[in-house]
């Protein structure tokens, strides 16, 4: 579990952008495992009528089994992460019944991977998503990968998430209002990596004064966070890193 490229990321990321379908879906997220060296990886959809789909690297034999036993009702995975709005490792989350611990004990005989981290995405009108990776390792081996790759996973999920709107039946997206030039550079530094401190220095301007910049550059874009702001405006062609 190395760090990873960014060129080879970015060229993903770019494949994904113009996706046309669910299988182009599937094999590029086999692609992101792969990438990041995981044993699986895996973005569930439900839209707000309830309509779902999915593309990951679980076997097809544990996703029926999944499915046949409803352990979604279980899952603490899905039930912690629908409360949140944060990325979580999976440690943090409540294994505490004894369901939930033979849920994931079968999940790991399985081969899901006695560590995880999933990132809950929300869209428009009720949409909920989640993008998860998972592995078999150590706690300061996945601890490690989880803060190298973090800021990379976020990304990801909402390139998946955008993607998965696009496919949505009668999507009418709204139009976007345009960045003024300093949202654009408070973006596009961000993206380059820059911390906050370091782009309010570059731009000679208070970080109070970039945090109004970047806030209206979200609303704009409709997004939840920075991340997928940068995320958003990347995918829109509006800033180039």
């Amino acid at each position: 579990m190395s760090a990873t490229p960014p060129v080879r990321l970015e060229t993903l990321l770019e494949v994904l952008e113009h996706a046309s379908d669910l299988e182009a879906l599937q094999r590029l997220i086999e692609q992101f495992r792969d990438l990041l060296s995981v044993d699986h990886m895996v973005y569930h959809w439900v839209s707000g009528a309830g309509e779902q789909y999915g593309c990951g690297t679980y076997s097809p034999t544990w996703v029926q089994r999944y499915l046949d036993q409803e352990y979604v009702r279980i899952d603490p995975v899905i039930q912690g992460c629908y409360k949140r709005f944060h990325p979580v490792d999976w440690k943090r989350l409540d294994w505490s019944s004894k369901a939930a611990r033979a849920f994931q004990a079968e999940a790991i005989d399985f081969g899901i991977g006695n560590q995880g981290y999933s990132v809950p995405v929300r869209g428009p009108n009720g949409q909920f998503a989640l993008f998860t990776v998972s592995h078999n390792c150590d706690d300061l081996t996945w601890a490690a990968f989880t803060e190298d790759h973090r800021r990379n996973l976020i990304l990801i999920a909402h390139y998946f998430n955008q993607k998965a709107l696009d496919f949505e039946p009668d999507r009418n997206p709204g139009q976007v209002q345009p960045l003024s030039p300093r949202e654009v550079d408070g973006l596009t530094l961000l993206a380059m990596g820059y911390s906050r401190a370091q782009v309010a220095q570059t731009l000679s301007i208070s970080e109070h004064t970039l945090r109004v910049y970047v806030e209206s550059a979200r609303f704009k874009l409709g997004a939840v966070n920075t991340i997928h702001a940068v995320a958003r405006a990347t995918s829109r062609g509006l800033i180039v890193v």
